[in-house]
């Protein structure tokens, strides 16, 4: 077969490449099937936020003559300070050319417009910040300023992250979005198809793939398939991707077809290698979870008698044909976990397929994505790591897990740590308890630096309701174990769930104030609930107190469903209040104001103790070790002396060890038996090796030449050795 071409279509993220298309490219490898990919969002954007992409955006803008406000007419007078610098700023952004951040920060390199009236604001939060981030911050708001002038003048649509979302979001009907795609071509639809043409003559595919992550995805996906049918209408067009997995499951609009020959959903593996067989082969007519046009109709067809692939057999994603060198790092926001998302490239992984809880309400469990769990063995995750950083020289690694297993994650960390690998990485999880002091300390061992989760609502009743399999409390502990291991922790908020009162809105916020005060997080972000067609809720609305608005099914996109709570709580107007709240938070300040300081209308006192999140975390450790606990050494194997002890005409034998930790050496002693125990046991233990004992095995083997292991286990030296390394998993 000819090439194939899969596309991420504008726009997604600025720092690092939405990885679906490098998924697929890893699975068509495996069945030795040509293709290219792009993302054509990096390269729009860096079509137009160049020398030359300024100098026409700023030709273009004059020739209009529009009428525009004293922003625009600033930054169109600055112009040329603009056309000048923007091929460095875009250089330093990309990592190149680093030195520029010494220019940026004195304040007079950078042309300023309105969203640099924000930095007074803002100087607190960013005193303590290196010149290159400070820098990146201040390049960031120059792009921002260009941004607006792009949407006042040009194309009101435009955004870094998406582009006409609104026209992808829960859009029921078709309409709207097939009448925005007669019109003319937008200024940045130009730039899209300049760069498309050229692609589509230089690979010349017979089949064309569009994933499709996002609403603000959509619109360019159809322009991009609008053209290639116009121009070659031989070559096939297919979407894929989060957006018509989540959005287009009743799709019944024949329209979408004059753009698309087929749709699928779920997994892209077995769906694409179908469509590939279909196009190949006369007559083949084996499909997988595909829509598709027939006889003036739209029909499903999942007739296909293969099932779909293993996570082991689906190949390692291949970033191979991205320009993985030309992304660019931004800093929005204060943020410290968004800054992840849009600072750095992470090459994308996932640990296990679906979620191995499954049953909050809010989700979408009743979809394959979520609902079927396929965990990857951790050897085969770590050979996939390792194969990317050779391929992208990047050892920085997302895994965009739905709620990552902490089984998995020790035994990833662990073969980390054994085959001596240096990698960042980061996911999401579930505050279980599974996370222990000692587990939070071996993931930080081997390259965790962050991790995010569902705290939701810190109502124990709504949790309960939400089905999240958590307490507050035991979120609290999670978090401080991760926090006082060295790794960020974010969680994820919510408001506004169904038949949440306002008093559980404003107990959730005194909960949310007290976990920032002791510590325990350091990054938040507030959500307010919608209700999706897939999840519990939205299946079954009666149990949750809420009445849907509509049972029609529309034609097009069916996801965002829109409710009435029976409580009747306006919780829009909780927004501001809880965000502003959450950003001081973050900064270490106003802790000591009261709730109400934080609304413009009257809201109940908490009912919270103002110690409970304290309390909770006072509570004493337990002692309790399984027998089938594993045991590790992370620390090095120590030099060890011999020696006797004296005291009132008795000797003993006496043994000292001296470890070396990367901050600090230490010693301990112990009685020449012990000592020549311990000594033998670590290097049975150490991380290194692929054998891991268990406690009871390390109790046995003590056993075999003293007595008493309970007070050996729990005398100083082996404390000593706890708290650099010795840890029981």
């Amino acid at each position: 077969m000819n090439n194939i071409l899969l596309i991420t279509p504008p726009f997604t993220q600025l720092n690092t490449p939405y990885p679906a298309t490098a998924y697929i490219k890893g699975f068509l490898n495996t069945k030795n099937i040509t293709s290219v990919q792009a993302d054509l969002g990096i390269e729009t954007i860096l079509t137009l936020f160049s020398k030359k992409g300024l100098t026409n955006l700023f030709q273009f803008i004059e020739s209009t003559n529009l009428e525009i406000s004293e922003n625009s007419q600033r930054i169109i007078a600055l112009q040329n300070e603009y056309i000048k610098t923007i091929d460095a700023v875009i250089a330093f952004l990309q990592g190149k050319n680093p030195t520029l951040a010494l220019q940026i920060c004195q304040e007079d390199f950078l042309p300023e417009a309105s969203r640099f009236a924000q930095l007074e604001e803002l100087d607190w939060a960013f005193g303590s910040m290196g010149t290159q981030d400070k820098a990146k911050h201040f390049a960031t708001l120059y792009l921002e300023d260009i941004s607006d002038l792009i949407i006042e003048c040009v194309d009101e649509n435009f955004g870094f992250s998406r582009y006409a979302e609104r026209l992808g979001r829960s859009a029921n009907s078709f309409d709207e979005l097939y009448e925005a795609l007669q019109q003319e071509y937008t200024y940045i639809d130009d730039l899209l198809i300049s760069i498309l043409k050229d692609r589509i003559e230089t690979v010349k595919p017979s089949l064309f793939l569009i994933s499709v992550p996002f609403p603000g995805n959509l619109y360019a996906a159809f322009r991009c398939a609008q053209w290639v049918k116009k121009h070659y209408p031989e070559i096939k067009v297919s979407m894929g991707g989060g957006f018509p997995n989540t959005e287009l499951r009743s799709l019944s609009d024949a329209r979408v077809f004059e753009f698309f020959d087929f749709i699928t959903l779920d997994d892209g593996e077995l769906p694409v290698e179908e469509l590939i067989s279909s196009i190949q082969i006369p007559n083949y007519d084996s499909y997988k979870r595909t829509f598709l046009l027939e006889d003036g109709k739209v029909v499903y067809k999942n007739n296909s008698t293969k099932s779909d692939y293993k996570q082991s057999q689906v190949g390692t994603p291949d970033y191979s044909d991205l320009l993985l060198d030309q992304y660019i790092s931004v800093i929005e926001i204060v943020n410290p976990m968004h800054r992840m998302w849009s600072d750095g490239r992470w090459n994308k992984l996932t640990m296990a397929h679906g979620c191995y809880w499954g049953k909050c309400t809010f989700c979408d469990i009743s979809l394959d994505y979520i609902k079927i769990y396929e965990p990857v063995a951790a050897n085969l995750l770590c050979d996939r790591m390792e194969e990317m950083i050779a391929q992208t020289g990047q050892n920085g690694f997302h895994f965009v897990d739905e709620a990552a297993p902490p089984a998995l994650m020790r035994a990833l960390a662990l073969e980390i740590l054994r085959r001596n690998l240096t990698v960042t990485w980061w996911t999401n999880i579930r505050f279980e308890k599974s996370f222990s002091k000692d587990l939070c300390l071996l993931l930080k061992a081997s390259g965790c630096i962050a991790v995010s989760g569902g705290l939701e609502v810190a109502s124990d009743r709504l949790l309960k309701l939400i089905d999240k399999g958590v307490t507050v409390e035991q979120v609290a502990k999670v978090t401080r174990n991760f926090t006082e291991a060295g790794v960020m922790v974010h969680a994820y908020l919510m408001y506004g769930y169904p038949t949440q009162t306002v008093q559980e809105t404003i107990d959730s916020l005194e909960m949310v104030r007290q976990l920032f005060e002791v510590g325990v997080l350091q990054s938040g972000f507030w959500h307010q609930f919608a209700m999706t067609a897939h999840s519990p809720v939205g299946l079954y609305p009666e149990k949750f107190g809420v009445l849907k608005e509509t049972e029609t099914i529309g034609s097009f996109a069916n996801n965002d469903i829109n409710y009435t709570d029976k409580t009747g709580i306006d919780h829009d107007k909780f927004s501001f209040g809880l965000k502003k709240s959450l950003f001081n938070y973050m900064h270490g300040i106003c802790f000591d104001y009261t709730l109400q300081d934080w609304f413009d209308f009257k809201i109940p006192k908490t009912t919270i103790a103002d110690d409970f999140i304290y309390n909770a975390l006072e509570e004493a450790a337990d002692f309790n070790i399984k027998p089938t606990a594993k045991v590790v050494w992370l620390g090095g194997k120590p030099s060890v002396e011999s020696f006797t002890k004296s005291k009132k005409g008795n000797s003993w034998e006496m043994m000292a060890l001296t470890f070396h930790d990367k901050k600090e050496s230490f010693s301990l002693q112990t009685n020449k038996q012990e000592g020549e125990w311990l000594v033998e046991i670590l290097k049975k233990i150490t991380v290194s090796n692929t054998k891991t004992y268990s406690f009871q095995e390390i109790k046995s083997d003590f056993e075999t030449h003293s007595e008493d292991f309970e007070l050996f286990w729990y005398s100083k030296p082996v404390n000593t050795l706890r708290e650099f390394g010795l840890l029981i998993l």
